[in-house]
This record gives structure tokens, sequence and C-alpha cells, in this order.
């Protein structure tokens, strides 16, 4: 086969094996002819191709000798009769020939009638095979001469070929193609689509600052080469990114896509359903090609609603052929699938890398939403516990369907259609009984069938475990079983056929374990972790943690565990299947239900002295902690701390899900008084992580336990521990609301230490929403207490907040004092997170004053320490801090990238509040630079934050910020308005800039 290739090189190829061409010239005249697609090319016009303006007096002769060489090369490899000549000139016979920049054309036409009818898998497909086509620029080494016009149209193509399958991988959830993108955009700084593309990719990837940098290098392109601004769609992206959604984001651009397989997760349905057909034309009808809805079936355990909607979602399935997606909630166990574990599956399932998977529910259901939206997608949820489990998997399209079974009605789920589904029929019942057992089985025994399936109290639950026992005892008479299951002492034996198969199988693994490992297999159920770490398990049974581990290994052979690998400590893991947990559980309670309660309570003081020591290895920032009496430390614990990594986040998050469910376990078996200490114990570390789901369960947990311990200074310390995560989530006012609860409760007992927290808390809530003299205020009050306690963390802590107040009031020198002393007291107190708090303090006292060198020595030194414990939500803040002092230097550009990670890390951990300061930071680099559109990006972003924080200090300091952009745009009006509401807030507050902006304030009406 002939083939002629432009896709770089000039080439022509028969059966594979490449033609001699010669030099530039003849590669110029056969590139020519083969352009023209069979046309007849004047000599004339190959004349002025080959040689431009000025061509030799022999050109047309040396045309016709170029021809000839190129006929014989041709020849000589099989090719004849390929270049003829005409009265006018000559042409190339392209009968079964092909041309790469033809078939480049043909698949993308293809791909894009494939994507509109099959979806983006089936257009990936080609346009990959299209954009392999290509060898380099189109008509390489001929861009000099008259045909560059020619190349630059190919390579225009194939970079449309490249946007549309970058647009098809970005659909599918691919973002495996960032060299490439990186490269064409590098090769088209000016492209604004594929420029949005990488963007995207980065973004997903959880490098935000990289693509805001991405869109900074692209405006400059535009400017410098065109002159001209960014385009809407690129301007939505960069919106939506700085805003951390993509909801904003063309769909030309993230368009909405699924693998190239639609998902079809359905198990199967039932061998033996039976029945059902009223309920199956209901759900039939809310299914329909032209329906959708969300629909629950309800009904008690055992009623078969798990197969109706299995059935239904079979015979529906034609009417979804985006794909079907299922889950099984496990919403009536102890250990219910989270909302964000499904969500994952389901990601996975329609094409996201699971290493690229979000962290946060709420950004793994946006991203769900994203790529169901258009299509026509069924989701079926088996066993949802309650209306919270299930909302977040609602798909929000208008083309989707959802089937929903559960033991509770969900009520909450508005606009969803509901289906009772009650007992089966005496009818049905029969027909199922049969069905399972065998007609021949039934055969002349009516009336012992009728016994039975009354005993059963047609639930089809108990008729399958009936119909199995008859089905698999041949010998065993029907009317003996119908006697067994009318005695109704016995009933529930009989009717554990079913259930019997799965206990049969793992007791047989089960007996065959020694006494001490099914002792702790049975307290692993007992507790009921996600998994297991050796040392817990040596907890458990009382031993250490080399023989827990011994004991585990044997649990892994014998197919009753799983290892699941190391934690963050390089401490193993273990975990066990659900229905193994469940067995063992059983088990453990009925072989030694005396010695459970003692077990879980070894575990929750194990955990609370190694928190402890954790405290003491490293101390923090804001409490001094002790284990109260009365805990028992397990041995080796002391060397187990020391082991722990110095990003105790890192440890801490893999144990959050162990954690939980332990102090839910112990709560429920009556150890209250353990679960508050654990908390406080928790509570004393807990500000390496701002993983707030957890922390909201625990604390919820504890406060129950202590209104059942009954000991007030419980409740007020638990109290105080609520209050303090309300402040962590931005909540002031219910912070400042509990803080005064507990205060008063405090000053009741005549708990001093209790009143030097509660009244820490409440200076800290003050300041934020700008009460600076409240702050100080009661800030004063908890230094006075710490100190006369002799705790030398709490007096740093406060005399921290306390300096940076009195920066906020302008008090300069008192600032100066209380943040000097709280270094020294943090250093003399060996806490090196507190001397990294109050560096970063002082660096803010160095900024207001304009001592920039001196502000970055010290947020760099803070950032250092930050870094070396692995805190990065604190290493963003001093990085920030350093940033602005650099900006404010005049070292703009520098800063910039630095504040944009900031932002990137403040996402990342959900901090609303180093989100808004850092947006607003990012507005005033941009004002001071003069991108006044991407300054009111940056500002009105903050102020949405503030506003939702409801911090009017922060607002009016935003208002001041766009005040100044307003005027900087000769907007006066709308300036004076600014500075009018900024002023207001700086006097109402006392705030230093109602002082250092006084002449902002000339001529402004009040």
């Amino acid at each position: 086969m002939l083939e002629f290739r432009l896709l770089g090189p000039v080439e022509a190829v028969v059966g594979g094996r490449p033609v001699p061409l010669g030099g530039l010239k003849p590669q110029v005249l056969l590139a020519a002819l083969v352009l023209e697609r069979g046309r007849v090319v004047p000599a004339n016009r190959l004349v002025e191709l080959v040689w431009g303006e000025d061509p030799p007096s022999s050109a047309r002769a040396l045309v016709q000798t170029y021809v000839s060489k190129l006929r014989k090369a041709l020849a000589d490899h099989g090719a004849r009769d390929v270049i003829e000549s005409r009265s006018q000139g000559y042409l190339v016979r392209l009968d079964g020939a092909r041309v790469d920049a033809d078939d480049l054309a043909l698949l993308l036409a293809k791909a894009r009638q494939e994507s509109k009818a099959h979806g983006h898998g089936p257009a990936a497909r080609l346009l990959g095979e299209a954009v392999a086509l290509s060898r380099g620029p189109a008509l390489s080494g001929l861009q000099d001469t008259l045909l560059r016009g020619e190349a630059r149209r190919l390579d225009d193509l194939l970079v449309s070929v490249q946007e549309e399958l970058f647009a098809a991988e970005l659909g599918l959830g691919r973002l495996d193609h960032l060299a490439e993108l990186t490269g064409a955009v590098a090769r088209h700084p000016a492209n604004e689509r594929l420029r949005g593309q990488l963007m995207v990719t980065l973004y997903r990837l959880g490098r935000q600052s990289d693509a805001l940098a991405c869109y900074r290098e692209g405006r400059a392109a535009l400017v410098d080469e065109l002159g001209v601004e960014p385009g809407t769609e690129l301007g939505a992206i960069h919106s939506a990114i700085l805003r951390g959604t993509l909801d904003l984001v063309p769909a030309d651009v993230i368009p909405a896509g699924l693998p190239a397989t639609a998902p079809a997760q359905l198990p199967a349905t039932p061998a033996d359903f039976t029945g059902r057909v009223r309920e199956l034309a209901v759900l039939a009808a809310g299914l329909g090609a032209d329906a959708s809805a969300v629909q629950i079936v309800a009904g008690p355990g055992g009623c078969g609603k798990s197969a109706l909607t299995v059935r239904a979602a079979h015979d529906a399935s034609a009417s979804f052929p985006d794909g079907q997606l299922y889950a099984e909630l496990r919403g009536t166990s102890d250990v219910p699938a989270t909302p964000g574990e499904v969500l994952g599956r389901f990601l996975t399932a329609l094409g996201i890398d699971a290493a690229q998977l979000p962290e946060s529910t709420q950004e793994r259901q946006e991203l769900y939403r994203t790529l169901v939206s258009g299509r026509r997608i069924l989701v079926v949820l088996d066993d949802a516990g309650s209306e919270e489990q299930v909302r977040p998997l609602l798909p929000g399209a208008a083309r989707c369907a959802v089937l929903i079974s559960s033991r509770d009605r969900l009520a909450g789920l508005a606009g969803a259609l509901f289906t009772e589904l009650d007992l089966v029929t005496p009818q049905e019942a029969h027909a199922l009984l049969a069905r399972i057992a065998g007609d021949a089985r039934l055969a002349g025994e009516e009336d012992a069938a009728r016994r039975i399936v009354d005993a059963c109290g047609r639930l089809p639950l108990a008729l399958r475990i009936a119909g199995a026992r008859l089905a698999s005892r041949r010998q065993l008479p029907v009317q003996v079983l119908a006697d067994r299951l009318g005695d109704e002492r016995r009933r529930l034996n009989e009717l554990s056929a079913g259930d019997l198969a799965v206990r049969s199988s793992i007791a047989l693994s089960y007996r065959a374990l020694d006494q001490r490992t099914r002792r702790a297999l049975g307290r692993m159920g007992h507790l009921g972790l996600p998994d297991f770490s050796t040392w817990v398990v040596g907890w458990l049974l009382e031993t250490s943690e080399a023989e827990a581990e011994k004991v585990l290994e044997v649990l892994v052979d014998a197919q009753l565990a799983t290892l699941s690998g190391a934690d963050a400590a390089g401490v193993l893991r273990y975990r066990v299947h659900d229905l193994v947990r469940l067995y063992a559980r059983e088990r453990a309670e009925n072989e030694e239900p005396a010695a459970l309660t003692g077990s879980v309570a070894r575990v929750l003081d194990g955990w609370i002295a190694l928190l402890g020591h954790t405290v003491l290895l490293s101390p923090p920032a804001e409490s001094t902690w002790r284990p109260s009496a009365g805990h028992r430390e397990p041995p080796g614990t002391s060397a187990l701390a020391a082991s722990l990594p110095d990003d105790l986040g890192s440890w801490l998050q893999g144990e959050e899900p162990s954690l939980a469910v332990a102090v839910e376990r112990a709560a429920a078996i009556g150890l209250h008084r353990q679960v508050c200490d654990f908390v406080s114990a928790h509570t004393a570390v807990e500000q390496v992580t701002s993983r707030y789901e957890l922390r909201d369960r625990i604390i919820g947990v504890a406060m129950s336990s202590a209104r059942l311990v009954g000991d007030p200074g419980i409740e007020a310390d638990v109290l105080t521990k609520l209050a303090g995560l309300r402040f962590a989530q931005d909540r002031f006012a219910e912070a400042r609301q509990l803080f005064g609860e507990a205060l008063s409760r405090c000053r009741s007992l005549h708990d001093v230490r209790g009143q030097a927290a509660a009244l820490a808390g409440m200076g800290i809530a003050c300041r934020e929403p700008g009460h600076l003299a409240e702050a100080v205020h009661f800030l004063t009050q908890a230094a006075a207490l710490s100190q006369a306690l002799d705790d030398e963390i709490g007096v740093g802590h406060v005399l921290r907040i306390r300096g940076s107040v009195r920066l906020e009031l302008g008090e300069y020198d008192a600032a100066r004092t209380d943040l000097e002393e709280s270094l020294a007291t943090y250093r003399e107190a060996g806490s090196r997170r507190g001397a990294a708090l109050s560096l970063r303090s002082l660096g803010l006292y160095h900024r207001a004053l304009g001592a920039y060198d001196e502000c970055m020595a010290v947020c760099a030194e803070a950032a250092a320490i930050f870094a070396e414990l692995g805190d990065d939500l604190m290493h963003s803040y001093a990085v920030r801090a350093h940033a602005k002092a650099q900006m404010r230097a005049g070292r703009a550009a520098e800063a910039l990238p630095r504040l944009e990670e900031a932002l990137a890390t403040a996402r990342a951990h959900d901090d609303r509040w180093g989100q808004a300061v850092t947006l607003r930071v990012l507005g005033q680099l941009h004002l001071a630079e003069g991108r006044l559109d991407l300054a009111q990006d940056y500002l009105g972003a903050a102020m949405s934050v503030w506003e939702a924080m409801e911090t009017p200090l922060w607002q009016a300091r935003t208002d001041y910020d766009l005040a100044l952009l307003h005027r900087a745009r000769g907007d006066v009006e709308a300036a004076d308005s600014a500075f009018a509401r900024a002023r207001a807030v700086f006097r109402a507050r006392g705030s230093r800039e109602f002082t250092e902006h006084a002449e902002s304030w000339q001529g402004v009406p009040c």
C-alpha cells in the first residue's frame, strides 16, 4: 500500500518501506501535489511553490526533472503511474493510497460522531489514533517555503485533535495526560482551550497553586503576544479554581463523561425471585425511558427489599445505557458505609483513578454529580440507614434515577416516590416456598406447606430458610418441619438455616484456632474497629506487641484476617471481614461476656497513655494535660510513643476511624469516664488535624458520657472541648456562648484551671470577629490565672493571643512585650509548636511597623519549625505572613506563587479562615500590580467567606481594599461607600486601621 505522510517530515512509503525523495525542492513539489488530492497543479504554480518570487530560467525544466526522479523512485518501490502529466501541469493519483492528513481529519470527524452517540470512551480511542499519526510539525522542513500556510493549517488541525482528546480524557476522569498537555501548552501558549484543560488537570491533581500560576502565565502570553485579556471561558475556569469549585467550568473544557465501558454493578437477581408483580409495575413506571425519580422501597427486615430493587433495576437497565451503579450501604449494621466511602467506589467505577480521588465527602459529591450530569444512569442503594447517608449519593441529574431499599421510610427525602413493601400474599408465599424446595417436594403436603407459610409469617427471608432446609434435607418430612416451626420455643432456631451456612463456614476455621487466638478474634469482633494495629490487639489480650503479631498472623493463615499494611509509625495493621467480625462478636459474647468490658477499657487506657506520652514528648501550644487517676498504662507505651513519627497528624489521621469506633463502643458499654478522659487526651494533640467530622463525632459521644458520669467538672471540661471545636470550625458566636457556659460552671466549681481555659477561649473567640476590647479583657484574666497556676504552656498561649489582639488595636509596645514573653515561655516549656506560633505573631508585629526584613526572618524560622512538625496548615500561615512582607517590600513576583500555594493548603484542610486571609492578600497584591480584574476576583471571594463567617472587622478590612480598587477605577461613589463602611467598623472596634488610614477618610461622607 502507498502512503503519503505530511504530519511531520514529508514521506512516501510503499509496503512499509520509505521512498527516497531527494532534497527540499522535490519534497515541496510532491507535498504540493498530494495536498491537491488528485487535482491538477499547474506547472507555473509548482515553480512558484518551489522557488518563490525569483525562480531560475530553467525552473520548468527542473520541475520536469524532479517529477521524473520522483516517478522512478516510486516505481522502484512498486508504485507505478502515481504522478501523471497533464497539458497544464501534474497531478498525483491517490486511488487506494492513504494520506495521513486525510486520516487525521476522518478520525476527528468519526470521533465527534462517536462522542455524540456513545460518549467519550470511543471518541478518546479514535482521537488517540489520530494524535499518533503526528511525527512532528506538519511538513517539517518546509515551513519556510510557500507551503507554510498549509503546514500551519495541518498543525492547527492536529491541535484541534489534541484539544478534543484532552477534553474526552477529562470527561472520562483521566489525568495521566499531564505531560502531553503541558507540552502542548508550551508549544501553543496563547491557546486558551488547551490552557484551560491544563488548569483543570492540575486542579484535579490537587495542584491548585500550579493551576493558578498556569493562568497567570497564559494571561501574560495573551497580553504580550496578542494584546488581549483571557476570554470568558478561561476566566470562568480561573474563577472556579479560585473559589474551589468546578461548577463554573465550561462544559467543552470539562465535559461530563464516563469510562469507555459503562459501569454495570448490579448483582444477580435471586434465581428464585417470585411475585411482587404490583410493586415491580410501580417501580417500572418510575424507571421508564422518559421518567426519572428517587424511589424508596421500605419494609421490615427480611421482606425482600434488596431482591425486589435488584430485579426492578435489571428490568429497567435497558433504559439506562450509561450504566448502573450499586452500593450496599449496610445501614442496619454496626459499621454503615459512609457517603465518602461509597462515593469513592462510584467515582472509581466512573473512571476516576483511585489515587486522584478527592479527600472530602463534599468534593467527592461535587465531582460525582459533575460526571453523571447529562447522563442516564441508574443508582441502586441497598440497605440505607438514614437520609444523611443517602443524600450525598443522589446524582442530582435530571436523567438519572435512584432506587433505594431501607427499613426506614426516609421521609426526609423530599419528592421521593415511596413503595411500602409488606409481606407477600399467601399465594406468593406458597409459590416461593415451592420454588425453593421444589414442587415435587410439596406435592400432597398442602396442609403442612400452609402451616409452614403461616409459621414464617409470609416473610420472604423465613420462607427462603424453610425452603432451603427442605431442599437440602430430602429425608426431612415436610410435616416434621411444620411441626417444629409450630413450636414457638424453637422456631427461631429452626429458621437459622440460611445464616447457618455463613456460621458453619466461619466456624470451620474458628474451631481450628487455639484458645488464645479465639479470644483475640472474639475481642476484636466485640470492639468492632475497621482495622487493628498489633499494639491494640496486644492491649486486648494483655500481651506484648510481638505476641499480638503472632496471633494475628495465625488469623491471616486461617483466612479470618488480612494484612492491610503499615501505619505512619510503621506498625502493621490487620482487617477482619464484617461477617467474620459479627460471628466473632457473637462467640465472644457467649464465651467470655465478663471479660469484654475490661478488654475495651484497656484499649482506651492504652490510647490515653499513648496520647499522654506524645504530649510530654512534644508539648502542645494551648494546654498542659495529664491522664487522670485510675488509668492503667500498658507496658511499653512510652517506647511506642517515642517511635511515633514527628508528623503526628499523619499518624492520627490513620487512627481516626478506629478511635471513633472505640469511643462509641466504650460509651455503649458504660465506660463513660474513660470516654471523657480519652477526648481530653485527644484534644491535647488535636491541633495537628483539622478533621472536624471526627472531632464532632467523639466530642458528641463525650458530651453524652459526661452527663451520665454526673461529675460537673467533667461536664465543664467536655463543654470547653466542644467550644474549642466550634471555634476551629469558625463558628465564633457559638464558641463564645459555649465558652461562657463552661466558664460559669468552672467558677461554681472553683476550678481555676478550667476557668483559665474557658477565659482564654472567650478571648480568642472574641478576637476573630473583631471584639478586640472584650478579647483583651478575657485574655488578661486568663493570663493572671495561668501565671498563678504556674502553667507555662497556658501563659505562652494567652500572651501570644493577647499580644496579637493588642497589635490589632495599635498598642505596639504592649503587643511586643506580650509576644516576646510568650516566645520565651514556650521555649522554656519545650513547646516547639508554641514557639513557632509566637514567632509568626512577632512577624506580624514587625510587618505592621514596616520592618519587613525582620518579619521575613522570624516567619521563615516559624515556617521551618512547622515543616519539621508536619503541620502543613500552620506552615502555610507562616509562609503567607512571609509572602505578604515580600509583597510590601516590592517583591510581589516572589510572593505570588507562595501565596497561591498557601491558598491551596488552606483549601486542602477545609480552613475557611486561611482561605479568606490568603484570598485577601492575593487581591491586595494584584491591586498593587495594577491587575484590577484579578484583584476584584480575589477580594470578592474573600468577602464572601468573611460574610459567611460573620467577621465584621475582616469584612471592613476587605471593604477598605475594595475602596482602593474602586478609586483606581475612577468610581468615586463606590469607593466612598466602601470607605465609609470600613471606617465605621474600624471606629466601633477600636482597631488600628481607623488611625492608620486617616488620610483615606478625608472628604468621604460619614
